[in-house]
Parts: structure tokens; C-alpha cells; sequence
């Protein structure tokens, strides 16, 4: 992963190398052997995982990866490395392949028991899908790349298997209906509307058509128009025909047999599926009931804070009318154009550089960018990190939709939002994880939302050491964005284990946060679609907070914060309990 470690890990590598005896470096060796025959056998069943990774040899290829059929073959594959990684006596490796190890043991187990729960019969949602992840990759903007002849045709082959995907979903949602395992109606009733909205009459207006409007000049002029006219025709005979498909389906004949009610809980096994849902998401033993209470406490907690910001500025009225003065005082609304808002990003930036070399002795060399989200998607799009490509040809991108700079508000916590999704949040954690070539390749590209998220919200509150929140504005929209990770963890185990309503879940978050209707309604239906993942956030923060405490406490003058954070960030994202055994491992160390 990180070229920056390099010298370190071939350091401590040649140290530890002196140490051992012949038969550990075998093992290590060999484990290491099977960690990388894992991951190409993994990136050849998931090429889209490989194309996200940058790993371009299996971009024509799109799998049905919800079949029986497959679901099979991937409990052989899952079942034979755990069999594999099960013949390695742990304590003959190396400290770094103790973790893989104990990554890898874990990513198996797990992996295999996610088949108990038939969820292949809801193949699609209105949050995470493949539909949607065809028109971000076939848009020419996102991970696919359109760079040469060979990009373009890829693309026409990944494009040939979207019919045979649809109908393949349509068969697998109808069993679905069949024993009771569906989506709720709600749910349904937005998915309808982004099928339908990828429907065009003319194929040169259709999102599918970008790689044609921005094809490279230097391709040859028969090149252009072979692909012209190869694009025009999957678009009209093989893309817009498979929308049109799913959603007459949905709105047809899916949409009668969905459920009226909100949680898991209520579909067969369901109650069993949000523990192990827990567990995936939080890498946590946490039960449902402690998560609940956890979240009621720190809403209460960052309340609390909101109250002293608001006696700070001497606003005569209660928290609610705060929010709303904050969410419509035209002071707070100083733009006039995109780059004007894109500049206050780059300056936030700028501002925390000093600082930032204090606490960090390990930076990417991965470059980085603020952009505008695109217009075809501003309007449906969060702000968000987009990881850049280990090689660096590929910059980490910071997208912030903006649909009117007139009425863009700087008190939405622009601060905290930057620290999350860019720096030093999302983009320092991920590309330096792909940047350590140390690690195995199945830990340079891995995601445990506990770790990754976690780190992401646990940045949002390095702001006052950094230099921000100077503004009580600023700091009152980083408490609104904490105590909306808190109520993620109310409101989720409230309808998937406590038979919240949808309308009740709703609420909560409306009569606790700054938050409009429309904003609540989707952040609420997004927990709908996948339970527990909204979770990891901030039990993933928690955590991190909780270590650096700890260890601040034992180590007292020999507590380096900088040295905390790398260490951290060095091995890659990870379970919360192997990433707590590591980092107690380190504080002994540095006794």
C-alpha cells in the first residue's frame, strides 16, 4: 500500500526476518501466497470490485452474482480458503500476517454465514443497485474508464449481460414474492421512478451516451463511427429496453405483493438477520438494545452542546427556532457562483495544513481534487469522496452537488463535511491504504464501514485542533452532523428490531435534528433498504475516541498524537477488535 511505509515495513521485515527461523518465513511466505491467490480468484467473480479497484482486465465481464448458481459457487470459495487459512498455526507468522490472518479467518466466516438469510431475492433498491451502478459506470464519469478502442468495447460487453441481469432479477424477486421475502412498498415506489427516468426517445440524450460526447479526438475516424453506431444501438436494443422491463415489472405486478410494513424484522428469519446485519456492519458483538441506548445517550450528549453554542450567540428562542434561523437567514448564504463554494472548500484546505503537518507524519502521495458533482446527478447526490486509483493516475475527488450557489448554506458544516469526506478523512485513510504495497492486495482494497466510516466521523471532531470551528455557525453544523450519526443508531434499531414505523422513524430524526422533511424522509428510507449500515459510523468513531483516550492516559508525556494517527492508518481498514489488539500492541511499544 504506502510507498511512505515502505522503508519502514522492509526495516522492520529485515529486523524480524534475522529473528526468525526458517520454518515462520515459510509460513509467512505461504500464507502470503494464498492471500494473493484469493484475491485474483476474488477479482475475476467480482469484476466490478476489480474495475473499482483499477484493476482493468475484467471490464467487459458482469456476473449474476444472485443466483443460486453463484451463491453456490461462492460458498465453495468462501468454504475452501477457510479450510485453507485453518492449516496455519497463527503463531508461526509475523506480527502484519498475524493480522491478515486474523482479517482473513473473519472476511471467511462472515462471508459464509451471510448465506443463511436468502436476500439475492431483493436485487435491487432505490439506495444500493446495480441499475444504478450502470449509469454511473456507463455515464463515462465514474470508474469505467473510455480512454481507448479497447475501453469502449469493454463497455459493450459489460452492457450485452444488463438484459440477462433483469430478467434474472425479475425471476429472483417473483421468488421473493412467493415465500414473503420482498421490499417495502415505499421503497418500491421511489425504485419505479429511477428506472423510469433512464428512459429516453432520443439515444443521444441518454446518460449511456457521455463516452460517445466526449470520445477521445486521436481515436481514427472509422474507430468513431464503429463505436458511435455500437453505442446508439445497445442503448436503444439492450439498456433502455431492460429499464423499461424492471420497472413495468415493479410498478406492474412487483409492487402488489411488497409489504406495508418498515424493519427486517418482519420478513421470515428476519430478526436473526439483523444481528448478524450488526455484526457485518460494526464488526461489533454489540446487541440491538445497547446500540439504542448508546444512540439515546449521545443524542442527548451533543443536545447539550447544541444549547451552549446557542446561549454562545445569544439567539433569543429554542433549538428548533436556531436551526431554522441558521437554515434561512440570508447571511449565512454569501454565494454567487460554484467556484465561489468550491474556493471556500479548497480554503478550508489551506486553513488546516499547518496544523494537519502536526498531526500527521504519513500523507498520501495519491493526488487530490475538489469538483462539482455533475448536473445529471446533483439533484439525487450527497456530498462525497470518490477514491483514487493506487497508481495516482486517477485523483481521490471531493464532489459537492450544488444546485443554486445563490442558496447554498454555509452553516450545513462545510468544516466538519471536509474533514470527513476529504481531508483528513476519506482520502488520507483510503489512498494510503492502497498505497502500502506492504499489505496483501486483499487488505489494500478492503472496507469495513466500523473503520473507514468511523475514521471519516472521528476527523470531524480533529476540528478545533485543526484550526476550525472558530465559528460557532461552523461548530453548531458539526454537532448537527454528529447527532445525525447518533440518531442513526435510534432510529435503525427502532425499525429493524423494535417494529418503529417508517412515519415514527421519521420524527425521531426530524424533532432531534436541523433537518427538512425531504432530508429525513431519505435518509430514513435509505436505512430501510440496508439495515445496520448507517450503524457503523459513528460506533466506529466511539471506538477510535475511546482508544486515543486510553492510550493518552497510559502513555501521558509519551503520547504522541501524530504517531497515534499513523499507526492507525498504516495497516488498512479492519475489524474494530483486531484494529484494538493492534493499537494495544503499539502503546506497549512505546513505553
Amino acid at each position: 500500500m504506502k510507498k511512505l511505509l515502505f522503508f519502514i515495513c522492509t526495516g522492520l521485515c529485515l529486523y524480524s526476518c534475522k529473528l526468525m527461523p526458517k520454518e515462520e518465513t515459510k509460513a509467512s511466505a505461504d500464507i502470503n501466497k494464498l492471500f494473493d491467490d484469493y484475491y485474483e480468484e476474488r477479482m475475476k467473480l467480482f469484476p466490478l470490485e476489480a474495475t473499482t479497484n483499477g484493476d482493468n482486465r475484467y471490464n467487459d465481464q458482469l456476473h449474476l452474482d444472485f443466483t443460486d448458481s453463484f451463491r453456490d459457487s461462492l460458498k465453495r470459495f468462501y468454504n475452501r480458503y477457510l479450510l485453507r487459512v485453518n492449516t496455519y498455526d497463527r503463531s508461526s507468522l509475523n506480527e502484519n500476517d498475524m493480522i491478515s490472518y486474523d482479517i482473513f479467518k473473519r472476511e471467511m466466516v462472515i462471508s459464509l454465514e451471510n448465506f443463511n438469510f436468502p436476500d439475492n431475492y431483493m436485487p435491487l433498491n432505490q439506495f444500493w443497485s446495480l441499475p444504478l451502478t450502470m449509469g454511473q459506470l456507463g455515464s463515462g464519469d465514474g470508474n469505467q474508464p473510455f480512454k481507448t478502442t479497447a475501453d469502449y468495447n469493454n463497455w459493450l460487453s459489460r452492457v450485452n449481460m444488463f438484459p440477462v441481469w433483469a430478467d434474472s432479477a425479475i425471476t429472483y424477486m417473483r421468488k421473493g414474492m412467493a415465500s414473503g421475502i420482498v421490499l417495502p412498498r415505499v421503497l418500491v415506489e421511489k425504485t419505479i421512478p429511477q428506472l423510469k427516468a433512464m428512459e429516453t426517445a432520443d439515444v443521444s440524450t441518454s446518460l449511456f451516451y457521455g463516452p460517445i460526447k466526449k470520445m477521445p479526438a486521436a481515436f481514427a475516424d472509422s474507430s468513431k463511427t464503429n463505436l458511435t453506431q455500437a453505442y446508439r444501438k445497445a442503448i436503444a436494443e439492450k439498456l433502455l429496453p431492460a429499464y423499461r422491463k424492471l420497472a413495468t415489472f415493479l410498478q406492474e405486478e412487483y409492487i402488489q405483493k411488497s409489504r406495508t410494513t418498515t424493519g427486517i424484522a418482519d420478513l421470515p428469519g428476519g430478526k436473526d438477520r439483523y444481528k448478524y446485519l450488526i455484526r457485518y456492519w460494526t464488526t461489533t458483538d454489540k446487541n440491538p438494545e445497547e446500540i439504542f441506548q448508546l444512540g439515546q445517550s449521545e443524542v442527548q450528549r451533543i443536545k447539550s452542546e447544541m444549547e451552549k453554542i446557542r446561549q454562545q450567540t445569544v439567539f433569543k428562542g429554542d433549538l428548533a427556532a436556531f436551526f431554522e434561523f441558521m437554515k434561512t437567514d440570508k447571511q449565512f448564504m454569501p454565494y454567487d457562483s460554484a467556484a465561489q463554494v468550491l474556493d471556500a472548500f479548497r480554503n478550508i484546505q489551506k486553513r488546516i495544513d499547518p496544523n494537519l503537518k502536526k498531526m500527521f507524519g504519513r500523507v498520501p502521495k495519491t493526488p487530490f481534487e475538489v469538483r462539482q458533482t455533475e448536473a445529471f446527478r446533483a439533484a439525487s447526490a450527497s456530498a462525497e469522496y470518490n477514491q483514487g486509483s493506487p497508481d495516482g493516475t486517477r485523483p481521490g475527488i471531493f464532489y459537492v452537488p450544488i444546485l443554486n450557489a445563490k442558496t447554498f448554506n454555509t452553516t450545513s458544516g462545510m468544516e466538519s463535511l471536509f474533514l470527513h469526506e476529504a481531508i483528513p478523512g476519506h482520502h488520507y485513510q483510503i489512498s494510503l491504504q492502497q498505497e502500502n504495497d506492504s499489505l496483501p492486495k486483499f487488505r489494500r482494497f478492503s472496507w469495513y464501514g466500523a473503520y473507514g466510516e468511523g475514521w471519516a466521523l472521528y476527523c470531524e471532531s480533529l476540528g478545533k485542533e485543526l484550526g476550525l470551528y472558530t465559528d460557532p455557525y461552523q461548530y453548531m453544523g458539526a454537532l448537527g452532523d454528529e447527532i445525525h450519526r447518533a440518531i442513526r443508531l435510534v432510529v435503525d434499531v427502532g425499525m429493524h428490531e423494535k417494529n418503529w414505523t417508517r412515519e415514527q422513524a421519521i420524527k425521531y430524526m426530524m424533532d432531534n435534528e436541523a433537518i427538512s422533511e425531504q432530508g429525513a424522509v431519505a435518509e430514513i428510507e435509505r436505512y430501510m433498504a440496508i439495515p445496520a449500515q448507517a450503524l457503523s459510523y459513528k460506533i466506529g468513531a466511539l471506538k477510535i475516541r475511546e482508544l486515543r483516550t486510553r492510550y493518552e492516559q497510559q502513555l501521558g508525556n509519551k503520547f504522541n498524537l501524530a504517531a497515534f494517527h499513523d499507526e492507525f492508518l498504516k495497516d488498512g481498514c479492519m475489524p474494530l477488535d483486531v484494529v484494538e489488539r493492534k493499537m494495544d500492541n503499539w502503546a506497549k511499544k512505546q513505553k
